[in-house]
């Protein structure tokens, strides 16, 4: 027999045992039981099969939630970075800028700003610029971006990588896993650029993931560099 306190209970508040799936489940078992083996209860498959759908429903209802709360984080993370980026008032603090509040802002261990150029990367004017600024000769983003292979280049490749040199990232090279290659035009006349973001986590920059955001933010940074360019 029931406890008359807990049967009393069950009484006023019939709706905490329908909402328990394990109670639920427990006095589905026991009527299949008072049945016998000989009886097939297609009520109960069927419920079963609706809970197997709602759970999956579930499963996929909260993956749609993660998803959008992990891209609005993103959007937001973005937009920090590009109100820091535009902050700096000389191209020289606007470099430091790059390596210091916006690397941090995005997330990535090393930033990356390749420009091509006739003019020699010794030069001591360009030096004095840190090492945020990486100079090279005419051709070297494509052929960094596309890595050897024949293939169309795209506005923003993702990659696991291990870095052959230390051409770009210098002595972080032995630690980078991924990366986040932005390709930059600055206008008619102009030699191309590329952002380059490095990450120690490999899982970091995959080329499954969406690359919209980074897109906006190459953008941004085109606009901003024909500016110091000019």
């Amino acid at each position: 027999m029931i406890e008359p306190d807990l049967r009393d209970r069950i009484l006023a508040e019939p709706e905490v045992i329908l909402e328990d799936q394990d109670v639920m489940r427990a006095l589905i078992a026991a009527n299949e039981r008072a049945m016998g083996t000989n009886i097939v209860d297609l009520r109960g498959i069927a419920m079963e099969r609706l809970e197997t759908r709602l759970d999956r429903l579930e499963d996929t209802h909260r993956s749609v939630i993660a998803a959008a709360y992990e891209n609005l984080a993103g959007t937001n993370q973005v937009h920090r970075a590009i109100l820091q980026m535009l902050d700096p008032l000389s191209f020289e603090d606007f470099l430091k800028s790059l390596g210091n509040e916006v690397a941090q802002t995005l997330r990535v261990d090393c930033l990356r700003l390749v420009l091509e150029s006739v003019q020699s990367a010794e030069d001591p004017a360009l030096r004095r610029l840190g090492d945020v600024l990486f100079v090279a000769e005419p051709g070297f983003v494509a052929e960094y971006v596309a890595g050897g292979r024949n293939v169309s280049l795209r506005p923003v490749t993702l990659r696991q990588t291990i870095p052959t040199s230390g051409q770009i990232y210098g002595d972080r090279a032995d630690w980078i896993r991924s990366e986040a290659l932005l390709r930059l035009d600055f206008g008619k006349g102009r030699l191309p650029g590329l952002l380059v973001m490095g990450a120690e986590d490999p899982h970091q920059f995959k080329p499954t993931q969406g690359t919209d955001l980074l897109a906006f933010f190459a953008g941004i940074f085109e606009r901003t560099m024909r500016r110091w360019l000019s």
